[in-house]
């Protein structure tokens, strides 16, 4: 896959305070980067940088997009939104598609080719503070993807949004990835950047943590978790206690909870079941991302009772 951006040994200082110490990657045409950390890690510092409202004090940031005027082939949702309120769906859009270069025509008609998407048509002609959170929300995604970018950098875009609004924020974002379009995304929802990410960049105090596609990540970090409900739960405990295989469980009744030793596949835990156990249900999968998220930004330690 080409490289659409391309960020080399960036630093950015304020004062005595590294915000962003050295940091390089890439995000490839038809990929979706999800960029992590806590608040204070330096997110916020990369993307201005990327989209030139600041310059790093080292380092390159290149885009390959096959013109002069970069800001025409760049979307971007701040988290920050800034609509206008009293302004109209219908004349942001053509504003917000004029700064891309856009007709009036051009942008009302790709505008509404986005809001029929998110079945917002109907609210074209509605003032921006008629709207909900999440309508407006997707107002502003739409403005940033109108002009057909081949860069798309989105900072929270799940924010305000419901479940089934997520969910239809989660396919347009990955269908535009598989139309090509390189993204850069920052959000503190785990659950939804595991479910649309190719790659992760996980930032702790300027400073890269993890760099990695996301089945990797998993398999170096991602311990196995047991949920198993069994009319043997005297027999398990009894083996679930003596047992090393084992870094931590939790019961209620006949379901058990249990969070596997490192580097402990399911097979094995399987296999060394107790002989004979009465099993009704059994599920075994990695822990989450937000987990791995919590235990790399710890320095690696596992807090067992945290992951089951």
């Amino acid at each position: 896959m080409e490289p659409i951006l391309k960020v080399k040994d960036v630093l950015k200082a304020y004062d005595d305070l590294i915000a962003v110490n050295k940091i390089s990657f890439e995000v490839n045409q038809g990929e979706i980067m999800g960029i992590l950390g806590p608040n204070g890690a330096g997110k916020t510092s990369l993307i201005r940088m990327i989209m030139n409202i600041n310059a790093p004090d080292k380092g390159k940031i290149e885009l390959n997009l096959d013109t002069d005027n970069w800001q025409s082939r760049v979307g971007y949702l701040p988290e920050e939104r800034g609509l206008y309120k009293e302004a109209k769906v219908k004349d942001i859009l053509i504003f917000l598609g004029s700064l891309k270069g856009l007709s009036k025509k051009e942008a009302l008609k790709e505008g509404e080719y986005w809001l029929d998407k998110f079945d917002l048509t109907d609210n074209l002609n509605d003032e921006i503070k008629e709207l909900s959170k999440g309508m407006a929300q997707k107002v502003q995604f739409a403005a940033c993807v109108l002009h057909k970018p081949k860069l798309l950098i989105l900072d929270e875009p799940f924010s305000g949004l419901d479940p089934v609004s997520q969910d239809l924020m989660k396919e347009e974002i990955k269908g535009l990835a598989e139309s090509g379009v390189a993204i850069m995304l920052s959000s503190h929802q785990m659950n939804l950047v595991e479910e649309v990410c190719d790659r992760i960049f996980l930032l702790d105090k300027g400073n890269k943590v993890l760099y990695d596609d996301l089945d990797s990540i998993k398999n170096q970090y991602g311990n196995y978790r047991a949920r198993l409900q069994t009319n043997d739960s005297n027999l398990l405990e009894d083996w679930l206690n003596e047992n090393d295989l084992i870094l931590n469980y939790n019961s209620y009744r006949n379901n058990f909870n249990i969070l596997l030793e490192d580097n402990i596949e399911p097979n094995k835990f399987i296999a060394d079941l107790p002989a004979g156990i009465n099993l009704v249900e059994l599920e075994i999968k990695r822990i989450s991302l937000h987990n791995i998220f919590t235990r790399v930004a710890r320095g690696g330690l596992l807090d067992a009772k945290e992951n089951i």
